[in-house]
């Protein structure tokens, strides 16, 4: 008895090792629509969003959304909730607050980081990150330079680079691209400037960094054939990986980067965003290729990439038919949902 004993006690503790040196690392991007505050900021566009304002954001209500996102980045960490979550439209660190702190996040111990924006109505971006998943180094909020060398008013793009357990640093990019408002191609040299500022911070960042890993994600308001993601941030498709490494096509000095969402007839809808009856990918989680070098610390689970859509996030389209994401306004009725986009995931696993 003794002597079979022992070889299934060394094969257990060895299970044990080999399972604790791999650390699970969901990744969420999320534009959740409008999370403002209740309190008139004179310096921003915010009246809209005020007890006395068009829509009537009470307290009430604003309490409400704070819940309905903490409920939907609990329920997309499954067994756990995710190590890091990129948001889109946050107003302020009040608000950060309390999401993290006075909801059913607050055990979850997650800790923020967020833009200090130009934006007339006050809108940043933001990232919460699991401190014993992601050790914060640091954190910056970068304005998009124009070709004239202005900063017009539009998001920020913040930074975000920290340790992981395996001790190398991943560089994490939120984005919010400049809106479609006044016509997609009206507005789309807004947005290229955007994607080129991201693009440069990115380059300097990868000459520099001994095992550079970036992560990329949030809205751009574009969808992955346009020029912002396919000329100006050279992102392709993740498909197009395994052929590109395998013809060595992609210059062994130069970033390469890979969108994971741009094949987006593999998901559940043909995008995250549903305006007029047609869903649109305007929402991306970018990296480069060395995150999905299976020989990296840092490597994609690449059938984990998915759009998180669990019915309670969505609602009948009476309008355009089939379904549609439940936003907490739809025009001015007070729907009690959660946003208009879909949030986005993707696991990594990290070996160290």
């Amino acid at each position: 008895m003794k002597k079979s004993f022992w070889p299934f006690c060394v094969l257990l503790c060895m299970n044990l090792f080999y399972a604790n040196s791999q650390q699970h690392f969901r990744v969420m991007s999320y534009n959740v629509e409008n999370l403002l505050d209740t309190k008139d900021n004179p310096k921003t566009i915010d009246d809209e969003f005020l007890p006395k304002g068009s829509r009537y954001w009470t307290n009430g209500r604003y309490i409400h959304k704070l819940q309905q996102i903490a409920k939907v980045i609990s329920a997309a960490g499954e067994w756990d909730t995710p190590a890091i979550v990129g948001l889109c439209e946050i107003e302020n660190d009040s608000v950060l607050d309390r999401l993290v702190n006075q909801t059913s996040l607050r055990l979850q111990q997650y800790r923020y980081c967020l833009t200090s924006t130009s934006d007339q109505r006050g809108i940043n971006v933001a990232l919460l990150y699991q401190r014993d998943k992601f050790g914060y180094i640091a954190h910056h909020s970068h304005p998009v330079r124009f070709a004239s060398g202005t900063i017009r008013s539009t998001r920020d793009i913040l930074h975000v680079y920290g340790e992981i357990i395996s001790g190398d640093t991943l560089d994490v990019f939120v984005c919010h691209f400049p809106s479609r408002y006044g016509g997609e191609k009206e507005s789309e040299n807004r947005r290229l400037e955007a994607a080129r500022t991201l693009r440069l911070l990115c380059d300097s960042l990868y000459n520099v960094r001994k095992k550079p890993q970036f992560l990329i994600m949030g809205d751009f308001n574009d969808t992955p054939g346009d020029k912002s993601l396919r000329n100006i941030l050279t992102a392709l498709p993740y498909s197009s990986f395994s052929k590109q490494e395998k013809e060595n096509l992609s210059p062994k000095d130069q970033l390469q980067l890979y969108n994971l969402f741009a094949d987006s007839d593999q998901f559940r809808f043909p995008g995250s965003h549903k305006y007029q009856g047609e869903w649109n990918q305007l929402d991306h989680i970018i990296v480069n290729k060395e995150l999905l070098d299976h020989s990296s610390a840092m490597c994609l689970d690449a059938e984990t990439v998915r759009l998180f859509a669990p019915d309670f996030l969505l609602v009948k389209d009476k309008t355009w038919h089939g379904l549609r994401p439940k936003r907490t306004y739809y025009g001015f009725k007070y729907e009690k949902g959660y946003s208009d986009h879909l949030p986005l995931l993707a696991d990594f696993y990290i070996t160290f």
